[in-house]
């Protein structure tokens, strides 16, 4: 399936979902939302979809039955990344510096969140948010850009406009890590495909982050330190993305270009440029291509061989 988010004014609200067929069909529309969407996750079945939107709300969809099963509105914010863990969400917020956890499968009143107490971005934990007042303060960020549960759903990383990223495990209620080498804002994380419970479990697990100081950081996670610095952009880094293989990151920014660099010498081994700044890359499942979206109105495919 391909989904698409319609840009006219009309129907900027409405997720619409189409079958892969040549004449690309459209097979349904899904209704909710009263206000842009800004992020979307499938879960890893692929029968639900998760939605997050400028209206303030996250939506878990059943795809197949085109119908939504829950409606998320704790928050003030709208909601601008959206991510799964099991039956687990997690939402950022912008302005309201928070970070919710929910189960979408319980009704509201059973959800649990962290929650922040405007305008201070404070982190606050607490369980059954609607029945119980009791919440435990136990952090602080900034305005959050993104979120990422790790390859087995244990550890949280989150990054913001205070120039740090955090490590939250779910055993405590304080970040583990807090990582602050960047020198601006950071954009973006991801985790590596590796280590324990993942296809290439030998490997270390890493956690990247890309920042406007034009920079990609590599992070060891255990030890919370600085890894790595990869340099070679000139410009902001809006995206990066971990080969299948864990063996190569992409990274691509409003310089025009996207680097590609080989973790194990540590250096560029591939640079691609085109005529826009790269706002997204993502490799398929068997890392010999390379899709990036650019700001000139075009989408390439690029062949990677080493």
């Amino acid at each position: 399936m391909l989904l698409s988010i319609w840009s006219g004014l009309r129907q900027i609200n409405r997720l619409n979902i189409t079958q892969m067929l040549q004449v690309g069909e459209l097979r349904s529309t899904l209704s909710k939302h009263t206000g842009p969407i800004f992020s979307l996750k499938w879960n890893k079945k692929g029968d639900y979809l998760l939605t997050g939107s400028c209206d303030k709300t996250a939506i878990a969809w059943d795809v197949k039955a085109e119908e939504w099963k829950q409606q998320f509105e704790f928050h003030a914010g709208p909601t601008l990344d959206v991510d799964w863990q099991q039956c687990i969400i997690c939402n950022k917020f912008h302005r309201q510096y928070d970070i919710c956890l929910q189960d979408w499968r319980k009704p509201s009143y059973q959800n649990f969140c962290w929650a922040s107490a405007p305008p201070l971005g404070m982190f606050q934990f607490t369980q059954n948010l609607c029945i119980d007042p009791k919440i435990n303060q136990v952090a602080k960020h900034g305005e959050l850009n993104c979120v990422k549960w790790d390859p087995t759903g244990s550890l949280l990383a989150s990054c913001s406009d205070d120039i740090t990223a955090k490590i939250w495990s779910m055993k405590q209620e304080r970040y583990v890590h807090d990582l602050k080498d960047h020198a601006k804002e950071i954009y973006i994380i991801r985790w590596s495909p590796t280590g324990p419970g993942t296809s290439n479990p030998n490997h270390q697990l890493l956690l990247a982050s890309a920042s406007f100081d034009s920079t990609v950081k590599l992070w060891d996670v255990e030890l919370g330190k600085l890894l790595y610095s990869l340099n070679g952009h000139r410009d902001p880094v809006y995206s990066v993305a971990f080969s299948p293989n864990g063996e190569y990151l992409a990274g691509g920014s409003l310089d025009k270009s996207m680097h590609i660099w080989s973790l194990k010498e540590n250096k560029i081994v591939k640079t691609y440029t085109s005529n826009g700044g790269i706002f997204e890359v993502c490799w398929n499942k068997e890392g010999d291509k390379i899709a990036a979206c650019f700001a000139n109105n075009t989408v390439c495919v690029l062949d990677f061989k080493m």
